[in-house]
Formats: structure tokens, C-alpha cells, sequence
């Protein structure tokens, strides 16, 4: 049994194209992130997952294990000892070699491991707050569309004055 490394899209997950014709990510509920990281770590450390067999797919999962952390560490303090450890082990690159490769791999999965567990302790309150709060962009046909309507009440409005 090979498990698939191609990131995976949730269902809560909103993607559209922008102009330029990249996709754009909505980012998802801190929940959600720490659900995903939860499934990525589970990847490394679940007994019935296969080691990586390349180098390249080590690399991968180190790389989603880094993102995971880059995302969770908004979440948790900044003073918190775990997300110290987890940005230490995700800043380091991965070593030459089959066994240093999967031993730092799995090392970086236990760090991701113990930052979910801290997210989960720590709750989201503190995070929103520092944050504030986003506004969503209102798509351009909406913004046309009122523009249009308050271009056209002006033009009503100007034939409705008596001429003098």
C-alpha cells in the first residue's frame, strides 16, 4: 500500500483563479490546520505507514511538515517551548544519507506532533484576537454592479429636477 504525498484539498477549502491565472487559498479554520497537520505527521509516525522511498518524497513531507508549522506557530504564543523546538528542527535542512534523512524526518514530525497538541490546549481565542478581524474582498461584479445602480439613481435623480 503506497500512500498518495499530492496535497489534498478539504472540502471547507475555498480555491479560485485570480487574474493572473495562479490559485488563490482561502485560508482555513485553525482547526483545519491542525487536523491537516495531524494527517501529515500521521504519514511519518503511523505504524502502518511505509517509510519514503526517495529522497524526493522525504523532502516532501519535510516541506509540508515545515508549512504545517509555519501555520500552526501563529496560533500558539510566541514563548511557547514546543514551537521553539518545531521552528529549530524546521529551519535545519534535511541530512545526506537513508537513515539521518527519515531519523530527522521523523523527529520533525514529533515537533509538528507536540504543536498540534498545543494548539488543541491552547484554543484560538488569543490568536483571533491578536489578529482582528479580516474583511472579505467583495468579487468585482459586485462592485460593478453597485457602481452601476448608484451611477443610474444619479442619472434619475438629474432628469428628475425640473429645468429652470
Amino acid at each position: 500500500m503506497r500512500l498518495s504525498l499530492a496535497p489534498r484539498q478539504d472540502a471547507c477549502q475555498y480555491v479560485a483563479s485570480n487574474r493572473k491565472g495562479r490559485m488563490a487559498v482561502e485560508p482555513v479554520s485553525p482547526r483545519n490546520q491542525a487536523v491537516a497537520a495531524a494527517e501529515t505527521v500521521a504519514l511519518v509516525l503511523d505504524e502502518d505507514s511505509p517509510l519514503p522511498e526517495t529522497t524526493a518524497d522525504v523532502e516532501d513531507l519535510a516541506r509540508r511538515l515545515r508549512g504545517h508549522i509555519n501555520r500552526l506557530g501563529v496560533l500558539v504564543p510566541k514563548e511557547e517551548p514546543a514551537l521553539r523546538r518545531a521552528q529549530q528542527l524546521g529551519s535545519a535542512g534535511v541530512p545526506d544519507g537513508y537513515m539521518p534523512s527519515r531519523a530527522h524526518l521523523v523527529q520533525l514530525a514529533e515537533a509538528a506532533q507536540e504543536l498540534v497538541a498545543t494548539v488543541e490546549a491552547h484554543g484560538t481565542g488569543s490568536a483571533m484576537r491578536q489578529r482582528g478581524r479580516r474583511w472579505r474582498t467583495p468579487p468585482i461584479n459586485l462592485l460593478r454592479g453597485t457602481f452601476f445602480a448608484i451611477a443610474f439613481a444619479c442619472l434619475v435623480l438629474a432628469a428628475s429636477v425640473p429645468r429652470t
